[in-house]
């Protein structure tokens, strides 16, 4: 159901007038621009999710133009209804309103696979490509029919509580119309892929990958999809494989065993903290050489250290994150076939399975 809330959705319309509505908007100032490279959906389940989900796109939109279509399920409600709304975020430039994104709001009550994708594709401008932003777990609601027309899926994995069966359904969709997905547990670790990739730059680390016989991650509870990402992702790029020894069962929350291109086993051993970032550390030991990167809670640094007793690096750089609409945005702004990904997926899936 609509709060309040809805005073943030802007006016409310009838769907039939939804795009003579919008052309009117636009008629209204002539000082403003309508402004659009993409086709940004966000789509949700939950209550209250829509006036959330516009004050995030009022963020977005500062940097990344776009036609923004807001999607509220509520399937607690059997009869099938539609609500919709409409409005424009507008920013400032020389102290006027000049570039402005439209954006289409509905609130959907009652089961019907057919309206609700109706709903979507029949508001989007057809020459932009899709842009999904599914928030929460997959549903029924996610079917061929609707993401073979999705040129880009945004989910978060860390709020599922069953990964593994999320990623089925996702790499379900792969496999069949080889779509592009951006997990945000994955753009958490952005900056700690870069952080790492440089300090393997200096010749002492690239050296002591061969003798890597450690690996420690320190993880928030809810950002276990991050850990688990990064770690597949070093392992892939090291080209190791899942070794299949025993390991004792009393560590810690999670650990890997892996061997390495010259037949060596690899420990990595993940722990949670409540009070850790979503990746407080990841730490890689080596003969001789120690790799660290650490990010305390709340922090906008990542602390980047290299050790071997007489060769010190010890600098910082940027973090990722913490926002959804951040994340999003900066996902917006490097665009790409998210390939990398992809080639991580089966190593992280397979570490789901533990």
């Amino acid at each position: 159901m609509i709060s309040d809330n809805a005073m943030m959705l802007g006016m409310e319309v009838s769907v039939e007038k939804i795009e003579s509505e919008l052309r009117l908007l636009w008629e209204a100032d002539e000082a403003r621009t309508n402004a659009s490279l993409v086709n940004l959906a966000v789509y949700s389940e939950e209550p209250g999710a829509l006036a959330e989900n516009s004050e995030i796109i009022r963020k977005i939109t500062r940097e990344n133009a776009c036609r923004a279509l807001l999607i509220g399920l509520d399937r607690n409600i059997t009869d099938v209804s539609v609500r919709a709304w409409i409005t424009a975020h507008c920013h400032l430039a020389h102290g006027q309103k000049s570039v402005c994104c439209e954006q289409v709001a509905f609130q959907l009550t009652g089961y019907s696979r057919g309206r609700f994708r109706n709903t979507i594709f029949a508001h989007l401008q057809s020459d932009l490509p899709l842009i999904f932003w599914w928030q929460g777990k997959l549903s029924s609601m996610f079917s061929e029919s609707l993401y073979r027309r999705v040129d880009r899926l945004v989910v978060d994995s860390s709020s599922w509580e069953d990964p593994s069966e999320q990623f089925g359904l996702i790499a379900n969709a792969i496999n069949q119309v080889n779509l592009v997905v951006q997990d945000l547990a994955w753009t958490r670790t952005y900056h700690f892929r870069l952080a790492i990739a440089f300090l393997y730059d200096d010749l002492t680390a690239s050296k002591s990958l061969d003798s890597v016989s450690q690996i420690k991650l320190m993880i928030h509870p809810k950002h276990v999809s991050s850990g688990l990402q990064l770690l597949a992702w070093f392992v892939e790029m090291a080209n190791w494989e899942r070794s299949q020894d025993l390991i004792s069962d009393d560590k810690e929350f999670g650990s890997y065993r892996f061997l390495t291109k010259k037949g060596n086993l690899v420990d990595a051993e993940i722990t949670l903290s409540e009070v850790s970032a979503a990746i407080g550390k990841i730490e890689i030991i080596a003969d001789g050489v120690t790799i660290c990167v650490s990010r305390e809670a709340g922090s906008k640094y990542l602390h980047q250290q290299l050790d071997s007793g007489k060769h010190i690096i010890d600098v910082h750089g940027p973090a990722d994150s913490d926002s959804d609409a951040d994340l999003v945005a900066d996902q917006l702004s490097r665009g790409g076939k998210n390939s990398l990904f992809k080639k991580v997926f089966p190593r992280f899936t397979d570490l789901l399975k533990k």
